[in-house]
C-alpha cells in the first residue's frame, strides 16, 4: 500500500541518491519474492497507482513536478513516506505524510498526515488475480499552515491486479503482463470544497516472470529482477479530467525495490513539464518475518 501526495526544495540528485543507497543495502542478488502475490506472479508496490496487496514494508518517495499555480506554473517537490503494518495475515494499517517544498508562492513544510486500512478480499492464484479494498484519511490540519488544508479528506477505494500467466502457449511471451488498477471517491470534509473521484491503473512486463515462468534467457542482474511500467493516475473534479502518463522501471526483489518514473501531464491543467518520482520500497515481511514483519494476530 502506498501513499498518494497531488502536490510534490532540494535538487532530485540528492533525493535519489539517497534512495539508491538505501535500497542497495537489501537489494542483494536473490529471486524475486514479495507481498502481493498471487500463484506465480508478484505485483510490484507501483509508485502512483497502488498495488492490490497488503503486507509489513515501507516505502520512501521523492517526487517533482511543475504545475499551474495562481501566479503562474509552480515547481513542487516532495518527500513522502509510508509505513505499513499487518493487523491480520490480509488486515494492514497504514500511516503516511509528505514533506513539501515549493516556488511561486515560496513555502515548505509538512502535508497532512494521513492514516489507512487495507483489506485483501480474494485471491485466485491459477489465475493470478487478487483484489482488496481500503479507505484512507487525510487528516485535516495536521499539517503546515502554509502547504495543508484544514479539511480532511476520506478516500474509500477497491484495488484490484491481474496477471496473464493463464494464457495459452501461443501467448506465452504475453505471460509476464500484468494489469493493476484502483478507483474510489476522495469526499472531502470542508464546507464548499470539490470532492473527486481517483482511478488509475498500470501495465506491467515482468522480465522475473519472464525468466522464471516462460523460458530462461540467461539475463544477467540487474536486468532479470527489472519490470518496466506505465502508470496512469487520474483524477476527476468539477467536469475536469488530470493525471499523468507515467513510464519507468521497478528493480525488484526479495527484500525490497528501487523505482524510477517519469511524470507525463495528460493535459495543460496536470502540469507544463515532465515530472519525476523515484522510490525506495522495503518488504520487512521479508526482510524481518518473525519480528517487525510479523502480523499482529
Amino acid at each position: 500500500m502506498n501513499s498518494k501526495t497531488s502536490r510534490h526544495g532540494k535538487p532530485f540528485f540528492a533525493a535519489a541518491t539517497l534512495s539508491f543507497a538505501a535500497t542497495a543495502l537489501l537489494l542483494a542478488s536473490s529471486p524475486a519474492t514479495a507481498h502481493a502475490v498471487a500463484g506465480d506472479r508478484v505485483f510490484p508496490s507501483t509508485m502512483a497507482v497502488d498495488d492490490p496487496g497488503v503486507g509489513d514494508e515501507a516505502n520512501f518517495e521523492y517526487g517533482h513536478q511543475r504545475v499551474p499555480g495562481d501566479n503562474g506554473d509552480q515547481s513542487i517537490n516532495t518527500f513522502s513516506f509510508e509505513y505499513d503494518k499487518l493487523i491480520t495475515s490480509r488486515l494492514a494499517l497504514s500511516v503516511d505524510g509528505a514533506y513539501v517544498m515549493q516556488n511561486n508562492p515560496t513555502a515548505r513544510g509538512f502535508d497532512n498526515f494521513g492514516v489507512g486500512l487495507k483489506y485483501l478480499l480474494y485471491v485466485n492464484a491459477p489465475h493470478e488475480f487478487m483484489t482488496s479494498v481500503g479507505v484512507h484519511a487525510e487528516l485535516g490540519g495536521t499539517g503546515s499552515r502554509a502547504i495543508a488544508n484544514s479539511f480532511s479528506a476520506i478516500s474509500p477505494t477497491l484495488f484490484v491486479g491481474k496477471g496473464m500467466g493463464d494464457l495459452p502457449d501461443s501467448l506465452a511471451y504475453l505471460r509476464p503482463v500484468a494489469i493493476t488498477a484502483e478507483a474510489g471517491p476522495s469526499l472531502t470534509t470542508g464546507a464548499g470544497q470539490p470532492n473527486s473521484f481517483d482511478y488509475g491503473f498500470t501495465v506491467q512486463y515482468s522480465l522475473p516472470y519472464l525468466q522464471q515462468q516462460v523460458h530462461d534467457f540467461g539475463l544477467p542482474q540487474p536486468l532479470s529482477n527489472i519490470v518496466p511500467v506505465v502508470e496512469f493516475p487520474l483524477s476527476r473534479s468539477q467536469g475536469q479530467t488530470t493525471g499523468t502518463i507515467n513510464p519507468g522501471f521497478i528493480w525488484i526483489n526479495r527484500y525490497g525495490q528501487f523505482g524510477v518514473e517519469a511524470q507525463i501531464p495528460i493535459n495543460s491543467a496536470s502540469g507544463s513539464h515532465v515530472g519525476i518520482l523515484v522510490q525506495a520500497h522495503l518488504f520487512f515481511d521479508d526482510i524481518a518475518p518473525k519480528t517487525l514483519g510479523k502480523p499482529l494476530f
